[in-house]
């Protein structure tokens, strides 16, 4: 039975004026200098996207710089060093400071209002990443005004990044700097996983979903399952740069191409992770523009699920030329033609809706940008497909071919639909629209100027002209081509600067709903509203509700549909089933703070600090953003101490929620996937360092391998843990009484959890291993590094829950918090299980 067959019919009627001069009270934006304490997701929304267009126009002076070097052959405009510092930042700022956190920004400002959701469901979450983002990212972008940035490439390959080859502390910055923004950018997938899952409307079933957020759905999976080992990547390489821990120093058992299969294995899903939010928005655009819906959506939903698995068996693609056996390379380069065939089945998709449309397709600026779209990336795909075949990689491998390829594939597979959301969304953010008569000359510009500047690159690659070249002589055939090459750059930042333009022009943010609906679409996002999102929060029935529900921008305005007011006198939203969107809950959620601003800069301040070793320092601003999160996170847990609230159609609905139905156990869960990513990018990192060096990895009865007492009595004192903990919760008291054993068995549990991570350590010590002697001590050690790194998170999470216990904020009701803690100690317990069989189990057995 479906959902709006189940569900009583909304509220009959126009609602109190009251009720909607309370919703714009609680959601009111703040004003002066609190503006920056907002959480509001069109307030932080545009501020992301701003900050990331911001990095794109860096990059792209960088980019500009870079032609203008290579210009001409025998160029000294740049020098050396300063040419390689470029290029590293301005491929870093394109993929880890623009790509990503553009579609990230995208969906936070998008979903909630394509959701009629009134908000994402950890709006201080979503705003400590983006400030943590902004605070990083300019820092990071900075260094190559002081001779600070790093120089060993986008891609930081070892061993040219050791500290033997690159002893400053340029590479730190690298480093310390992305694996940083990664973790903000996981921050943020937890967000849209949870808010798409469980924030859409009343009715919204997984098959009427807007594409875009089946797209941002499996954005956000990609995330939390390939940055983890970028993560792990950038940990490796700064310990080895740090302590001297031999990873990658071959000498020692170490192995450089380790760090090209962590980088790739997150480096190849992430192109499809920047390519498939803003294919989701090619779809709803194209449809719109169609005028029907989008011919073959669920096929679109296996080709982005299909697109997102492929990705993964992709990474060695970049790998063709390292002498991997020929098994490997008929299997990856079959895997890397594969993933043709779900991007092709999105392509056919979009061009027989614009075919159905029987001459009617509309054609403005963003269109134009979708056309655009259509053939570039059309011929990046076909490339891609080219250098998937091993002898012509070969050829053309770290040569400008492959240049050429990668950035018709992501300029055309997302810096033009970009543009093209840009022209389609910003009625819906600002009073005015943008100018269609500018945006068909930005089109132009950029469309011509691309293709001038990054057609000829395939033909001065296939001549033979290397990558990271900081200059070349001339009489090699690739004097023309380069000059052709920086004519078409400067075209296409001429589009860009036009842009710039007609933003200043007439881009005036509002979040009272902009001009309306201007293109008739057919999807909630158009929705009249404020600050609060939506006047009511509709009953879904279609996939297109505003072409298939007559009136029902009237109904909602006037507060006729779920939750029209806001009756705990707090912000909320509905909180619905995952699979059938069934009202469970009512979530209420926190407003504007400062917390979430300090723990964000001191979080920055720590990484930063760090990379100049200034060591003392970062841990004070360590324990300040811990501080902070701790304060921010203190409010969130109210307990049930309202009573049921009614949202309409005669619904009453609870505002607290534990267990599996809380949308903070759906954010642990996720969090735990992210740690269980990382650990398993660490064992595969231990079994190759052991296949690949197997001479200076511990024999069975090595001094270097414990006695077997040890790992029994470790894994003796996990499992303790685990139990206590559990008896521990089962014993907590009922509201307003008191049971001190139940809360000394949740503080000791931790205690002996902490007991048998410093065990292991201790065993491995004791034994004579030291991780600086050779790449298996690295690696033993490494593995309690990520155990200790799980228990102090674990450790804080359970004094927080003692502490609350003590305040009577802890009980069998309100339990919220301990059940956090609960997933991830359970959850360190096992990965301090599965380590002790690795380490010890293993050498003993193989």
């Amino acid at each position: 039975m479906s959902t709006q067959e189940t569900l009583p019919l909304p509220n009959e009627g126009n609602r109190p004026d009251s009720e909607l001069a309370e919703l714009e009270r609680v959601w009111a934006t703040p004003k002066g200098l609190r503006l920056l304490t907002a959480v509001n997701n069109s307030v932080i929304g545009i501020l992301y996207i701003g900050a990331a267009f911001l990095f794109f126009i860096l990059a792209g002076i960088l980019g500009l710089l870079i032609r203008t070097q290579l210009a001409v052959p025998g160029n000294e405009f740049l020098s050396q060093s300063l040419y390689n510092q470029i290029f590293t930042v301005h491929g870093t700022t394109m993929m880890f400071l623009f790509a990503v956190p553009a579609v990230e920004a995208l969906g936070v400002m998008l979903l909630p209002q394509m959701l009629a959701a009134r908000d994402l469901p950890f709006p201080r979450l979503s705003a400590f990443a983006i400030w943590a983002y902004i605070v990083g990212g300019l820092v990071f972008f900075s260094t190559i005004f002081y001779d600070m940035a790093p120089d060993g490439g986008w891609f930081m390959y070892t061993p040219l990044t050791l500290k033997e080859y690159s002893p400053g502390d340029n590479a730190d910055f690298w480093l310390l700097g992305i694996g940083f923004i990664e973790i903000s950018a996981i921050a943020g997938a937890i967000e849209i996983i949870v808010g798409v899952l469980k924030t859409r409307p009343p009715g919204m079933s997984l098959m009427k979903m807007p594409i875009f957020a089946w797209a941002m759905l499996i954005f956000a999976a990609m995330i939390m399952l390939a940055f983890p080992a970028v993560i792990l990547g950038t940990m490796l390489l700064e310990i080895e740069r740090s302590f001297g821990w031999p990873f990658f120093t071959a000498a020692k058992g170490g192995d450089p191409l380790l760090w090209q299969h962590l980088f790739w294995f997150f480096g190849h899903p992430e192109v499809y992770i920047i390519f498939l939010p803003a294919a989701g928005l090619v779809s709803m655009m194209v449809a719109t523009m169609a005028r029907r819906p989008l011919i073959g959506y669920r096929l679109i939903v296996v080709a982005l699920i299909g697109t997102g698995f492929f990705s993964f068996g992709l990474w060695v693609h970049h790998m063709f030329t390292t002498g991997i056996p020929s098994l490997s390379l008929g299997f990856f380069s079959a895997a890397s033609m594969a993933v043709a065939i779900p991007s092709g089945i999105q392509m056919f998709s979009w061009l027989a809706t614009i075919a159905a449309a029987k001459g009617r397709f509309q054609i403005n600026t963003p269109s134009l940008f979708i056309l655009g779209f259509l053939f570039i990336f059309t011929v990046g795909g076909l490339t891609g497909v080219m250098v998937a075949l091993v002898p012509l990689d070969f050829q053309v491998h770290d040569t400008y071919f492959v240049v050429a390829h990668f950035h018709y594939v992501l300029i055309g597979g997302m810096v033009f639909p970009l543009f093209a959301t840009f022209y389609y969304w910003a009625p819906m953010a600002s009073v005015r629209q943008l100018s269609e008569r500018i945006g068909k000359w930005v089109f132009g510009l950029m469309f011509v100027g691309f293709n001038v500047a990054f057609f000829p690159m395939h033909i001065t690659g296939l001549r033979g002209m290397p990558r990271r070249v900081w200059t070349y002589p001339e009489g090699l055939g690739w004097d023309s081509l380069n000059m052709i090459s920086t004519i078409g750059a400067y075209m296409f930042a001429a589009g860009v600067v036009l842009f710039v333009v007609d933003l200043i022009l007439n881009f005036r943010p509002t979040a009272a709903g902009g001009e309306g609906n201007p293109w008739k679409a057919g999807t909630l996002e158009w929705l009249p509203g404020g600050t609060y999102s939506t006047r009511s929060i509709p009953l879904v029935t279609s996939r297109e509700p505003l072409w298939d529900q007559p009136g029902l921008e009237r109904e909602v305005e006037e507060g006729r549909h779920f939750l029209p007011n806001a009756p705990t006198g707090g912000r909320e939203t509905i909180v619905t089933s995952p699979i059938e969107a069934k009202p469970e809950y009512i979530i209420r959620m926190p407003g504007p703070s400062w917390t979430h601003l300090i723990a964000a800069v001191f979080t920055a301040a720590f990484f930063l600090l760090l990379t100049i070793k200034a060591v003392t320092i970062a841990l004070i601003c360590g324990v300040i953003a811990i501080g902070a999160c701790l304060v921010w996170t203190w409010s969130l847990d109210h307990g049930p101490s309202h009573e049921p609230v009614e949202i309409g159609g005669g619904i009453k609905l609870p505002t607290y929620m534990s267990g599996p139905k809380s949308h903070s156990w759906w954010a642990m869960i996720v969090l735990v996937v992210v740690a269980s990513s990382l650990y398993i990018s660490y064992v595969f990192s231990y079994l190759y360092l052991w296949i690949v060096s197997p001479d200076v990895w511990a024999p069975v009865g090595s001094p270097a391998l414990p006695e077997a007492a040890w790992p029994f009595a470790t894994a003796f004192l996990a499992l303790l843990a685990a139990l206590m903990l559990r008896n521990g919760i089962r014993s907590l008291p009922a509201p307003g009484a008191r049971n001190d054993v139940a809360i000394w068995l949740i503080g000791s549990s931790v205690v002996v959890l902490v007991a048998a991570v410093a065990l292991e350590i201790f065993a491995q010590y004791q034994s004579g291993l030291r991780p600086g002697e050779n790449s298996y001590g690295a690696m033993v050690y490494m593995g309690s590094v990520i155990n200790v790194q799980v228990a102090f998170v674990t450790l804080i999470m359970i004094g927080f829950c003692v502490a609350r216990y003590y305040r009577g904020m802890l009980d069998r009701a309100r339990r919220v918090t301990i059940e956090n803690a609960a997933i991830l100690f359970y959850y360190t317990v096992a990965q301090l299980l599965l380590g002790l069989v690795l380490i010890h189990g293993f050498p003993r057995i193989a």
